[in-house]
């Protein structure tokens, strides 16, 4: 039997970061939900899709194929053939990730795959709602989160080195209005599962949130 780690939490908590570096330790494949959910957003933005209209985003995502595989047991991700793990991470992708993925469509798009994944392998998950939907059943479920401030911060200097123009308030503004919208939306909001372990970053090394994460799925296997 397979054993699967969640990992929830708001826009900003370094989920992906800490979800690759404990499933290296635990030699667990890592599944970068957000990431699969940027490229939807990629190819719905490249095709200038209103995903406000139900028929044309039912049919632009008929023509949007994800798949996945792994390099040197880094996942990768490809629109449509067209590997694009390089190019998701840019503010205008993550507000179309946010609007899109509460579309109901979007979501069961993915639901299957990522279910299909954590049945057969032993993985580390991470997203929004992967402990309160998509893998209730997970042996082990974190909430990750961290301040706004602390999150603002932490995407300010990702931005930063990577060469792109933006200010802290604009960041910290998007946060707490993404925060906002994940929380409030009628299909799988954003929230902590009853059965979650909470895990607050803002004071916490990379390093230490990992060995809390890894310490306690090793108790639970």
């Amino acid at each position: 039997m397979s054993f699967n780690i969640a990992i929830d939490g708001p826009a900003g908590a370094g989920k992906s970061t800490i979800a690759k570096l404990a499933a290296k330790e635990l030699s667990f494949i890592y599944v970068d939900t957000g990431a699969m959910y940027r490229t939807i957003a990629l190819g719905l933005l490249r095709a200038g899709t209103d995903i406000d209209d139900e028929e044309a985003l039912k049919k632009q995502l008929s023509g949007i194929a994800v798949t996945i595989s792994y390099e040197n047991g880094t996942q990768q991700v490809f629109l449509n053939g067209e590997n694009v793990t390089g190019l998701i991470r840019t503010e205008q992708v993550s507000d179309m990730t946010s609007r899109s993925s509460a579309k109901p469509q979007v979501r069961a798009k993915l639901t299957e795959l990522q279910r299909t994944l954590a049945a057969k392998e032993d993985v580390l998950m991470d997203g929004r709602d992967i402990g309160t939907m998509i893998l209730p059943d997970a042996q082990l479920k974190i909430f990750l989160t961290a301040s706004v401030k602390t999150r603002a911060e932490r995407r300010y200097q990702e931005q930063i080195e990577k060469g792109e123009s933006c200010t802290l308030e604009e960041i910290e503004r998007d946060i707490e209005e993404r925060d906002y919208r994940d929380s409030h939306r009628e299909t799988a909001p954003l929230r902590q599962a009853e059965d979650a372990v909470l895990v607050d970053s803002s004071d916490m090394t990379i390093d230490e949130v990992v060995t809390r994460i890894v310490t306690l799925a090793r108790e639970r296997m």
